[in-house]
Parts: structure tokens; C-alpha cells; sequence
């Protein structure tokens, strides 16, 4: 029988994006990782968004394309509560040995997780 570990692997697919000797461990990270999970969740981020404006009185679905994308960067970053939820998301996808390599620069690779999702939601956003 398969580990978690193992089927969370699977799963997800393969690495996303080039790796090199050259590359930091923070870009073999967000490519072997981050990139495959926000690829696996992204219609459950469409949903999880598209409730998140619902409840902020709709407003979102009336901007023009250009506000809309303001208005994502904003929820994302400034929204700590909703932030939090979408971290949560992706951290629930680590592997034990992804979540540890992960704890020790939390820091920038939420950084790297947050802009990846901006930008995955605004490549969407005829579909929000």
C-alpha cells in the first residue's frame, strides 16, 4: 500500500517549469511543488475565490477586467484571514518532507505562493 506521501506525489504530477544546478532551492521548490499543487487545486481557488467576492457584497463581478485584477492582488495580500485559507490549501498538498523543507524559509516561499496564485487567478479571470 502507498504512503500518503507517495499518493500526494502522484497525484500532482510532475515538476513544473526548468530546473537547473543554477537554480536556488527556493525555485526548485516553487517549481517541483508549488507550480504542480496550485495546477491540481486551481478550480477549487476559482470557487474558493468566487465565494470570497460573493460574501464582499458582489462588488468584484461588476469591475471592469482591470480593476478585477487590482482586486485580487488586494484580497490576496491585504485579506490576512483569506490569505491564510489559501495557504492552507496549498500547505495541506506538502508531502512530510516538502512541509519541512518548506518551515525553513516560510518566509519567501509565501511570498513565491502568493504571487503564483495572484497570477494564476488573474490568467482566469474571464473564468471568475
Amino acid at each position: 500500500m502507498k504512503t500518503k506521501d507517495e499518493l500526494l506525489l502522484e497525484i500532482r504530477g510532475a515538476s513544473i517549469g526548468e530546473i537547473t544546478e543554477q537554480s536556488s532551492s527556493e525555485e526548485k521548490f516553487q517549481n517541483q511543488t508549488l507550480r504542480p499543487i496550485l495546477k491540481f487545486q486551481n478550480d477549487l481557488f476559482i470557487e474558493v475565490f468566487r465565494n470570497y467576492a460573493s460574501k464582499q457584497k458582489n462588488v468584484f463581478f461588476s469591475l471592469t477586467p482591470e480593476k478585477k485584477m487590482i482586486y485580487i492582488e488586494n484580497a490576496i495580500q491585504r485579506d490576512i484571514k483569506f490569505r491564510n485559507s489559501l495557504k492552507g490549501i496549498i500547505i495541506g498538498m506538502f508531502t512530510s518532507s516538502e512541509y519541512k523543507e518548506y518551515i525553513q524559509n516560510s518566509s519567501n516561499i509565501n511570498k513565491r505562493m502568493m504571487n503564483l496564485l495572484i497570477e494564476r487567478l488573474k490568467s482566469q479571470i474571464q473564468i471568475i
